[in-house]
Parts: C-alpha cells; sequence; structure tokens
C-alpha cells in the first residue's frame, strides 16, 4: 500500500475540531432531544458487557444444574434480567434511531436557513467569481445529510464506552489479548485514513466538473431551455458532454475505490486471523480447566465484539473525519463576510428626499479587470426628475444603476443623496427607497399574488396592496385570465402552473415596483418584451403614477426615453451626451443620429 502521507493524517485530526461548532449548532437547535439522544446512546453503551456476564451466568449455572450442584431459581432470575435487557436494547435502539432523524433534519433545516441568510448578505461581485461560487456549491451540499455524520460521532462515543467497559473484562484476564486486538486494527485504520483523504482530495478537486454536470443536467433537461435544445437538436451534444466529463471523474473515483477495497480485503483478513489466534488461545485455557465454559463464552463474546467494534471505530474515525473535512466547507462559507455593509452610526435616510441624487466623478472597474465599465461621470438627478441612460449593450447603464444601490460600490468618486454619501446610510433605508426592476428579473414558479408581492415582502399578506400594484402595472389584465387569479401558480415547474408570456411575465415582474413607496424608481429594460405601443403605454402610465418622484428608465426605444426630463448618453462607460431630447436633437450629435435613424425604420 502507498506510505501514509504524515501531513493528510494530521489533516483529518485536526478537522475533528470542526465537531465543536457542529455540535453546538446541534445542541442550539433542540437541546432536549440532544440531551435524550446522548442518555440513551450512555445507556446502550453498558448493555452489552451485562449481556456477555449474564450468559456466562446461564452457561455455568445450567452446567452447574447439569451436575446436579446448580440452582435453578438463579437461573431464571439471569434469564429473566437478560430477557429485560433484550426489551431495554431495542427500545434505547429505536429510540436513538427516531431522535437522530428528527435531529438530523432540524440541523439540516437549520443549516440551509443559515445559508440562504448568510448568502443574501454578501456582496454582489461575489456571486459573480467562480471560485467564491465554488466555496457556496461545497457548502450547499453540506447542507443536506448532516444527519449520517451527527450519528456516526455519536455511535463513536457509544461503542468507545463499550469498549472501555469490555475492555476492563479482558484485562482483568490477559492483558495481551488487548495488545493483540490493537495490532489488528491499526493497519486497518490507516489504510481507510489513507483512502478517505484521497477521496476528499478528489471530491474537492472536482467541484467545477461537478458544477458543470449538474448544470449539464438542468440544461438537458428542463422547461426553460427545452425550445433551444429542440430546435438546435442540441440533446446529442449536452448528453455527449455530459457523458465525457462524468466518464473521466468516474474513472478517476474507480481507480481508488478498487485500490481502497484491495487492501481493505488484506488488512481486514490480517484483524480475522489476530481473532482467531485470540479464541484458539482462550480455547486451550478452557480445555485446561483454568477457566469455566461460561467464562470462555464471556471472554470469546467480549473479545469477538471488542474486535468488531474497535474496527468499526477505527473505521468511523476515518469516515467522521472525512465528514469533518467536508463540514469546514460549509464554516469557511460562513466566515465569508460582506464587503459593503452598513454603517455602525447611519445617517437618517431624507423623508422625503429634496435635493436629489448627485454622482461625483464615479469610477467603477469590476475585480480582476483592467476595464473601466465606468469612468469619471459626474451628474445630478433632482428631486422629482426623471433620467433617461441610453447608450449601446456594455456602456455601463445596468452598472451605474446597481451603484447606485449599493450593489457595487464605486472604485472612484462617491454616491450623494440629498449631500450625504449613500455609504452613510444604512442598506436597508436606502434599498427600502430604491425600488428597481431589472432586465433580467426572476420568473418566480410562485402564485402570482407571491411575484407582485416580491417587490415589498413585507405587504405578502397585504392583498388590496397587491392588487392596486397589479392595477397600476396593467398587471390585473394578466391575472384577470388567469384560473385562480392571485393564487394562480405561475411557470410550469410544478403540479397545476400556468406559464405567461414574454410580455405578461413583465407586467407581473412591473407590479413589484409599485409595491413599495420608494422614492427612487428605476425601469432597466423591463418592458423590452412588449411592442412599441405596450411599452410606450407602460412608461406613460408610469410617469403619471409617479409624479413628484425620482426615476431612472433604460430602454433602447427613443420614443419612451424622450418622456424623460434629462438623459444621459454613455458611451464605454462615459457621459457622451447629456441633455433633454430637445437639446439633444438640436447639438445634432449621436442621440440624434440614432433617434432619426430608429423614426426611419418604424416610417418605413
Amino acid at each position: 500500500m502507498p506510505a501514509e502521507n504524515p501531513t493528510a493524517l494530521r489533516g483529518q485530526f485536526a478537522a475533528l475540531s470542526n465537531l465543536v461548532p457542529f455540535f453546538r449548532l446541534i445542541w442550539q437547535t433542540q437541546p432536549y432531544m440532544a440531551a435524550g439522544n446522548a442518555l440513551l446512546r450512555l445507556a446502550s453503551s453498558a448493555i452489552p458487557l451485562g449481556m456477555l456476564y449474564i450468559g456466562k451466568e446461564i452457561i455455568d449455572e445450567a452446567i452447574r444444574l447439569i451436575d446436579s450442584g446448580g440452582d435453578a431459581s438463579y437461573l431464571w432470575l439471569m434469564v429473566g434480567l437478560e430477557l429485560g435487557l433484550s426489551i431495554i436494547s431495542d427500545l434505547n435502539s429505536r429510540g436513538i434511531t427516531l431522535l437522530d432523524s428528527l435531529l438530523g433534519d432540524l440541523v439540516s433545516n437549520r443549516t440551509s436557513v443559515s445559508l440562504i441568510r448568510h448568502a443574501a448578505q454578501l456582496d454582489l461581485y461575489q456571486f459573480e467569481d467562480p471560485e467564491f461560487y465554488d466555496k457556496m456549491e461545497r457548502a450547499r451540499r453540506q447542507t443536506t445529510g448532516r444527519t449520517v455524520l451527527m450519528s456516526q460521532v455519536l455511535s463513536q462515543v457509544q461503542e468507545i464506552i463499550t469498549v472501555v467497559i469490555l475492555g476492563a473484562g479482558l484485562v482483568a484476564f490477559n492483558p495481551w489479548l488487548i495488545l493483540i486486538l490493537i495490532i489488528a486494527v491499526i493497519p486497518s485504520f490507516l489504510g481507510e485514513s489513507h483512502f478517505n483523504q484521497r477521496t476528499y482530495s478528489l471530491t474537492r478537486s472536482w467541484t467545477p466538473e461537478r458544477r458543470e454536470l449538474d448544470y449539464l443536467r438542468y440544461i438537458g433537461a428542463s422547461d426553460q431551455t427545452a425550445k433551444e435544445v429542440k430546435i438546435f437538436n442540441l440533446a446529442g451534444f449536452i448528453a455527449e458532454r455530459f457523458r465525457s466529463l462524468s466518464d473521466k471523474y468516474y474513472h478517476a473515483n474507480k481507480d481508488i475505490a478498487v485500490k481502497r477495497a484491495a487492501w481493505g480485503i488484506v488488512l481486514s483478513t490480517l484483524g480475522t486471523i489476530a481473532y482467531y489466534g485470540a479464541y484458539v488461545y482462550i480455547l486451550s485455557q478452557t480445555i485446561s480447566g483454568l477457566i469455566t465454559v461460561g467464562t470462555l463464552t464471556f471472554l470469546a463474546g467480549s473479545f469477538n465484539r471488542m474486535q468488531n467494534m474497535l474496527q468499526s471505530i477505527m473505521n468511523r474515525f476515518s469516515r467522521i473525519a472525512e465528514g469533518a473535512l467536508y463540514l469546514q466547507d460549509l464554516f469557511d462559507f460562513f466566515k465569508i463576510q460582506p464587503a459593503i455593509i452598513s454603517p455602525a452610526q447611519s445617517h437618517p435616510f431624507p423623508m422625503p428626499v429634496t435635493e436629489g441624487v448627485t454622482f461625483e466623478n464615479v469610477s467603477f472597474r469590476y475585480p480582476n479587470s483592467e476595464r473601466w465599465a465606468l469612468r469619471n461621470l459626474s451628474f445630478h438627478i433632482a428631486a422629482g426628475e426623471k433620467l433617461a441612460l441610453v447608450g449601446e449593450n456594455g456602456a455601463g447603464k445596468t452598472t451605474l444603476v446597481k451603484l447606485l444601490a449599493r450593489l457595487y460600490e464605486p472604485t472612484e468618486g462617491r454616491i450623494l443623496i440629498d449631500g450625504v454619501d449613500i455609504r452613510e446610510y444604512s442598506l436597508k433605508a436606502l434599498r427600502d427607497n430604491i425600488g428597481i426592476i431589472f432586465q433580467d428579473y426572476i420568473r418566480f414558479q410562485m402564485k402570482a399574488g407571491e411575484n407582485i408581492a416580491i417587490g415589498h415582502i413585507e405587504s405578502l399578506e397585504d392583498m388590496p396592496a397587491i392588487e392596486q400594484a397589479a392595477r397600476k402595472s396593467l398587471a390585473d389584465t394578466v391575472v384577470g385570465q388567469l384560473p385562480e387569479r392571485y393564487d394562480q401558480v405561475l411557470g410550469k415547474r410544478f403540479a397545476n402552473g400556468v406559464d405567461l408570456s414574454g410580455g405578461q411575465w413583465q407586467k407581473i415582474a412591473l407590479a413589484r415596483a409599485y409595491m413599495r413607496e420608494a422614492q427612487l424608481l428605476i425601469l432597466d429594460e423591463p418592458t423590452s418584451a412588449l411592442d412599441a405601443r405596450a411599452e410606450h403605454e407602460v412608461f406613460q402610465r408610469f410617469a403619471e403614477l409617479i409624479a413628484g418622484k425620482s426615476a431612472v428608465l433604460i430602454s433602447h426605444r427613443f420614443s419612451t426615453v424622450r418622456m424623460a426630463d434629462r438623459i444621459l448618453f454613455l458611451e464605454d462607460g462615459q457621459e457622451l451626451e447629456y441633455g433633454s431630447h430637445e437639446e439633444l436633437l438640436a447639438r445634432d450629435g449621436k442621440y440624434a443620429e440614432l433617434f432619426r435613424l430608429q423614426a426611419r425604420g418604424y416610417q418605413d
């Protein structure tokens, strides 16, 4: 077998430190169940010795009765005690299994909730980093299956106590039996530790590829991708790519699995030989008359149980260490902290905003990028003013509004609301007063009412507010056609779900913007699926409904853009032109050129 890597073994022992916060989490989740589980296991750990000793007494007393020197009442008392212990053992086992299952589910649920809440606190740019996404994926895999690790650790403690109790009996007879046991199980333990470390290293190093396999499974069989898969005949391409990648992982894992099985057979055979060597020694002692047949049964049973338990403890240690290594992924994820946070002493958000929003020499560059997404932007949005952002794809329009909502921080410069840097406001206050609907809004597979309430989730039970938001966005005409109206599940993922057209979905998404009493509303091309007339109607209605409030509109249609008070034309992240529609036409620059070009397209 390959030489054991001492560093890897030390790493497994070091990983056991993760069990302390893990069991703290279990205790905090449900202390009564955790305490009950521990007490049942403690009681169960003493039962094997009691059963073996009573069995010894039964055999010895039966032999004495055969020789006419025994006590029948004592024999039947021992039988009754053995029956009682057997019933208690069964009850304890069932109780432990029940508590393990319930505790495991509660811990898994709590961990999943914590992961969701923690992920929501992290910065948007972190989610766009593949390395971070791998960490999150590994952490997400640790929110399930924690029942197994918990049961393994508790079983380990239980069996160690049992081994100590049984070992006391063997030491009293002959200490050499304990030494034989230890020699028999150590090689197997080292082998399991070695291969567990190799398995963990393989799984960790293949995280990106496993994530790609999950993605290929999704796009190969999903309602979101079914049209493209059929039209472009992608099934063969996706299946072949999945097969190729999964085969590589299979062969890498197979190599470890085969070697692990081969060495396991060799090392377990050594343990079996050691056991029978000890068994022969005990038999010879019995034949010589040095011990009774009952003692033979007790010692042989104790030795057999201890060998099995020590083997189990050693092997389980490797699995526990492996589980603790994976658990590190979860705790590492929880250690990641956002850079964009609320200040310790936040400035009160103005109610209402009176001066407006000011960009002062704002520049932004994405992490690990040399290209400036925005460069030296300075402009002002007065309170109650409507600003339109215009520019080609990649000009920086969406990046600008993400900066305004503090989803990103400016690399240079600052953004002010009523003369105060937005970093001095609490994140909640800032975002509560900014309503954004992005072009790539999410089509939640939930009820229509819930899809709208997402704009202000605190109003989930406020049906009048949901219905009013639907009327404002014209989504009420969509909901009115649904069989269950606001209780209708949207999307085809779940039973009885109803899918909507792109334009209908956009009206639902727009309703979210009307759910909150935000002082600044941002529409980032949310109406791109509507025709020109429908989009104009939506924006016209939008302008009427938010009279007195500030707004930022992003659209490629100049017929809509001209409704704004002022227009900011971006090119390569920089200001190209700035002014009202009439001013920009009079300037006869690029805005005027594109406006006339688009207008001519509608006339042709």
